[in-house]
């Protein structure tokens, strides 16, 4: 809005006004149908609007500027972004979702249907079984063949890219140009390159970009955020976190078992270890990695060991397919006394068997059985007990999303963030082809 130097602005009953018609995309004019708008916003140059400056404005009225009630306003003030911030306030962010495989069924679609304000109106699904299954969840969207009815769709206000990992960058740039904000499953991208070209392309666009780092937004995640927070522990000397699986085949026709960029469990589930990490205690010294291919046949990296060294902390992050004896979820070590939490979070398995976060009681409230154990010295005290896990929710991130866009919160999940991610990803496997410590740069 502030390329363009002239604005007014009529509040009342616009259908009144003579010899004024509305106007709308890049000059296609149109009778006014609705006798009361209000807010019209003119610029000299009609024809040059972008409406991707002007969102969710429906009409855009050349109005004379004798006519009287009319202020004139030669550059944008802080009216008129109160004024749109207003007029978006009840809006629906009309959603795009690419792909409708498991990131799409599990992580996206059942989570973002459960934030008022945002509707899913379109599906890109290709297989008869996901086209079955989007019709059947999902009647009131639109099932659409391609991805370009979704990017080029002047409608849709947000793109989910919930896509294999190589094609995140380029369906996310496509996104980002044609006017969209979007939302990348994660990993970000495969190279720390892509992220930067993307975030650049967002800046310069001026659209939303972030990543489903849905894990930040687990109960078991802000239960340990919160106990290394509130010092009990003291300062914390090492920490370990795992995501270890028992699956001791290889799943046919998975591209995450293929020898292709951005497979394997340490894009997948390393992604996630790494983003709490980076989140929790900031960007480490050095990098060391041990990075394997255990089960018989695998293509993919399916066993890693990650050791990110700090000033004063060591992180070990683990994960891996042959672990059929569960080991404990997070270890923490401080200097007062120790925190260890077994199982993993609630909510994936719920969403697996078909749960709804607003449908289902208790949503994200985990078992006691499963709560972790703290033994610590704390202000003079002895404490030894369980700790009640906090409450997850991954709904969080989407309500989030549609903040940011109203303009009434910060991005949670900033792309900076995740793109660090990606190059700590870079860094490990660089440590593992070299077989030595390298330091983060």
């Amino acid at each position: 809005l502030t390329a363009y130097e002239t604005v007014s602005i009529f509040m009342g009953d616009v259908g009144k006004i003579p010899h004024v018609s509305g106007v709308t995309g890049r000059g296609q004019a149109l009778p006014l149908q609705t006798p009361r708008i209000k807010n019209v916003i003119y610029t000299g140059d009609i024809g040059a609007v972008d409406r991707r400056l002007i969102p969710h404005t429906s009409y855009l009225v050349p109005i004379p500027k004798n006519i009287a009630g009319i202020k004139f306003y030669p550059t944008l003030d802080n009216f008129l972004l109160n004024l749109l911030k207003k007029s978006m306030m009840n809006k629906p962010i009309r959603v795009g979702l690419i792909g409708f495989g498991a990131a799409g069924q599990i992580y996206h679609a059942p989570i973002l249907t459960c934030v008022d304000g945002l509707q899913l109106s379109l599906i890109r699904a290709s297989r008869p079984e996901q086209i079955a299954l989007a019709r059947a969840r999902y009647p009131q969207s639109e099932i659409v063949a391609d991805n370009d009815a979704i990017i080029n769709n002047e409608n849709i206000d947000l793109v989910v890219v919930a896509t294999p990992n190589e094609s995140h960058e380029p369906l996310a740039k496509a996104a980002l140009l044609a006017g969209k904000h979007v939302v990348v499953e994660k990993p970000f991208t495969i190279t720390t390159r892509e992220a930067d070209e993307l975030i650049a392309v967002a800046k310069r666009e001026k659209r939303i970009l972030t990543v489903n780092q849905n894990r930040r937004f687990e109960g078991d995640y802000a239960t340990i955020r919160k106990i290394i927070n509130s010092g009990m522990l003291g300062e914390i000397a090492e920490f370990e976190s795992h995501y270890d699986r028992f699956r001791n085949y290889l799943r046919p026709n998975a591209w995450r078992e293929e020898d292709i960029p951005g497979s394997g469990i340490f894009y997948d589930l390393g992604a996630h270890l790494i983003d709490q990490v980076l989140e929790l205690f900031g960007l480490p010294n050095t990098i060391t990695a041990d990075l394997r291919l255990q089960r018989k046949g695998a293509k993919a990296i399916d066993n890693f060991e990650v050791i990110l060294n700090y000033e004063q902390l060591k992180v070990t992050l683990k994960g891996g397919m042959l672990i059929k004896e569960p080991l404990p979820r997070y270890i923490i070590l401080g200097q007062q006394g120790s925190f260890v939490k077994y199982g993993t979070d609630v909510q994936e398995e719920a969403l697996k068997t078909g749960g709804i976060p607003n449908k289902t009681a208790n949503w994200g409230m985990e078992p006691k059985a499963s709560w972790g154990k703290i033994n610590t010295e704390y202000k003079g005290m002895h404490l030894v007990s369980r700790v009640e896990t906090e409450r997850g929710n991954y709904v969080d991130f989407y309500q989030n999303v549609y903040d940011t866009i109203l303009g009434k919160a910060e991005l949670m999940v900033k792309p900076e963030e995740s793109r660090n991610t990606i190059r700590v990803i870079e860094l490990a496997m660089q440590s593992n082809v070299e077989k030595r410590t390298v330091k983060y740069s």
